[in-house]
Parts: structure tokens; C-alpha cells; sequence
């Protein structure tokens, strides 16, 4: 990788984190054709190679390679865009890099993730917002104030300050046997797990699911509340300010995860 690619430079690539087991990607289909789209929306020249069928074997030949092809894994696939030209590009073909890393099981629910808000830069709702792209600015600025602040997590809020996304991922929201979660035009990223969720709860009799927006006075209403990505699938907020929550629906999710995917 040139030390002045333009995703370094300007932030000018995307990215797909996958989750793997048994040398397979979960849900890749769905990965692929987001990145597709990413890459469409970012002006890139998508190479001809560039095919399913490709990555995959790509995906597979790398956890084979490194041993990790029996066990849970992490994959991200990056793509920036090549170098040349300042804010505007001279090239629109691309670079790309894959790389793998060892998770250690199954989707799990946390004992403790204590959550606030984070107010000093909002997610501005468009979208470029709901896409993984390599300028991650205020999630980055978010995770160390977490960190100085001793939170596990933090809600991200929109221009309008309405909850958008945790730092880590998609955010839903139960009230009895109702569940929201901002709708993608807030400003929120277009996760495969949150799609995935939702596809879910729409099968689920004993739920009604909605798309709307989430206002921060709505957090300490809720019964329970959960972010979700595919890395950890469904993780349950323990605590936010003064109040705790409950955690059967997210238990309910995780069991459903691991036994679609992991058995």
C-alpha cells in the first residue's frame, strides 16, 4: 500500500467488515452489493474481476492461508481510490487490500456496556452517511471520549439531535412489544446486521417494528435498548445515565443468530 493513497490522504475509500465461520462469510451477498453501491456512489471504476465469485475465493484463500478457515473470523475488505490529483482525482480505478483477523466465538450479549450521549459532532444525515466509508471522523472522536469518559458505547446524534447510531453500530429501541430504529434518511449506517434484524422482527408476531426517528428523551423511556453489527451481532445496553434495562429481546435475537448461523 503507497503511503500517500488517497484513502489516507482524503478518505477517499470504503470498507466491508465480515464476519466469518468455517471459511464462509456470513451474509456476503448482502456485503458485496453494498460495496458495489458504495463504490457507485463514490464516482469509483469498479474492476471487471471484481466479482462475487472472486472476493470470495479471495476471502477463503486468505483464511486458508492463515490458518483460519475452521474458526470465527473477522474480514475487512478496503478499496481506495488510486493516487494522483489533491481534492480532485486524476484516476478513478481503485486499490484494494483484504485482511483477516481471529474472533474468538459465537455472537455473545454483554454483562455491562454503559452508554451516554455524545454531543460535541454530529452524523449529518445523506447518503454518504450510510455508507462504510474510510472518513469515520466522528466516531473516531467519539470512541476516545468513551474511553476518557469510562463509557463502553455512545449514541451518535444527527444535525437535528436525534439519536442516529451508536458508535459501534445500528441502534434499536423496545417499548413493550414495540421496536424502532432511526430510519437510514436520519443519517444512520446502512448495516447488514440491522437489515438483518429487521427482516427478522417483520416475520415476528410478537412484535411490531418501526422505522422512525428516536429522540434522546425516548432512551430513558425504553424498556431496552440494543445496537447490532455483524461482528457481535446483538448487544444489549445495560445502562444509560440513571437507568438500567432489560435485555429478553436481544437474548431472543442473539439465540436466533447462532442457531441460523453457528449450528
Amino acid at each position: 500500500m503507497p503511503y500517500n493513497n488517497r484513502g489516507t490522504f482524503y478518505g477517499d475509500g470504503v470498507f466491508e467488515t465480515l464476519r466469518c465461520y468455517n471459511g464462509k462469510a456470513l451474509l456476503f451477498e448482502e456485503h458485496y452489493f453494498r460495496l458495489m453501491s458504495s463504490m457507485r456512489i463514490l464516482r469509483m471504476n469498479i474492476p471487471d474481476f471484481f466479482t462475487p465469485e472472486f472476493l470470495e475465493e479471495s476471502i477463503m484463500g486468505l483464511l486458508q492461508k492463515q490458518g483460519l478457515n475452521k474458526d470465527h473470523a473477522r474480514i475487512r475488505i478496503t478499496v481506495w481510490r488510486k493516487s494522483g490529483g489533491f481534492y480532485t482525482p486524476k484516476d478513478l480505478s481503485v486499490n484494494y487490500s483484504i485482511s483477516s483477523t481471529i474472533l474468538p466465538s459465537k455472537f455473545k450479549n454483554v454483562t455491562k456496556k454503559e452508554i451516554d450521549l455524545f454531543k460535541d459532532h454530529f452524523v449529518y444525515g445523506s447518503m454518504l452517511s450510510s455508507l462504510k466509508s474510510t472518513n469515520k471522523a466522528v466516531n473516531i472522536l467519539a470512541g476516545i471520549y468513551a474511553v476518557e469518559n469510562e463509557y463502553d458505547d455512545l449514541f451518535l446524534l444527527n444535525q437535528d439531535k436525534m439519536v442516529v447510531e451508536a458508535i459501534s453500530g445500528n441502534v434499536f429501541l423496545r417499548n413493550g412489544n414495540v421496536i424502532k430504529t432511526p430510519p437510514i434518511s436520519d443519517g444512520c449506517l446502512n448495516g447488514i446486521m440491522r437489515a438483518h434484524i429487521i427482516k427478522q422482527f417483520k416475520k415476528m408476531l410478537n412484535y411490531e417494528f418501526n422505522e422512525e426517528t428516536i429522540t434522546p428523551f425516548e432512551l430513558q423511556r425504553a424498556d431496552e435498548i440494543f445496537v447490532t453489527n455483524i461482528i457481535n451481532g446483538v448487544q444489549s445496553v445495560t445502562k444509560y445515565r440513571k437507568k438500567s434495562y432489560e435485555t429478553d429481546t436481544a437474548n431472543e435475537l442473539l439465540q436466533m443468530l447462532n442457531d441460523t448461523f453457528f449450528d
